[in-house]
């Protein structure tokens, strides 16, 4: 696998090497041990997800409390998403920046998300279906949800129409008052859970 660190730091772009021949094609979509090597930090797994999306669903902007924190191995398994990554961890050096990835089942490119991103993604196909690994499992109520349309943050999601979205997307709150009312991770927070997992693996 070809492993970069993307434009937000701690989230990461992984492209996988193709064995292809007459039948198709074999590759490793996720390998524990190689990923933790490129990224410097062991990624549990503890709950797989799917969600199936109509073209022109849009999920997101979601994250997780710290504690407990879920980090995310995202990929397409049918279809093609635009996928956004931002950095909302109060008092990063990287505050509001973002990265954008075309993902697809055919290229098989994966991201890591760490603890503390924001993440969201539009599907651009009808079926599209896309897997998630997360190192925690779920717990409700730890789930922040923030407007993915806020002025503040501009994402440049290229819409040709209006998006599908939940009620829960559609009345989710602006980056100003998930930050004022404590819902997002503080980046030095971040920063000492993602050491403790790395001094917990040696």
């Amino acid at each position: 696998m070809k492993v970069r660190e993307m434009a937000v730091p701690d989230a990461y772009h992984i492209t996988p090497h193709q064995f292809r021949d007459e039948r198709g094609s074999f590759y490793e979509s996720f390998r524990r041990d190689r990923l933790a090597e490129e990224i410097g930090r062991p990624v549990p797994v503890a709950q797989v997800n799917y969600s199936v999306s109509r073209r022109s669903t849009l999920r997101g902007l979601h994250g997780t409390l710290l504690s407990p924190g879920q980090a995310k191995v995202v990929c397409v398994v049918r279809g093609t998403v635009l996928d956004i990554v931002v950095d909302l961890r109060v008092g990063s050096p990287t505050w509001g920046v973002y990265e954008t990835n075309w993902l697809s089942a055919e290229s098989g490119e994966t991201l890591f998300v760490a603890e503390g991103l924001m993440h969201g993604f539009l599907a651009l196909t009808d079926d599209t279906c896309v897997s998630y690994l997360c190192s925690t499992e779920f717990v409700p109520g730890t789930q922040v949800d923030v407007d993915p349309f806020d002025p503040d943050l501009a994402l440049p999601w290229s819409l040709s129409e209006t998006p599908l979205m939940s009620v829960k997307d559609s009345a989710a709150i602006s980056v100003a008052e998930a930050r004022d009312t404590g819902l997002l991770a503080r980046y030095e927070d971040c920063l000492a859970y993602y050491e403790a997992l790395r001094a917990d693996a040696r």
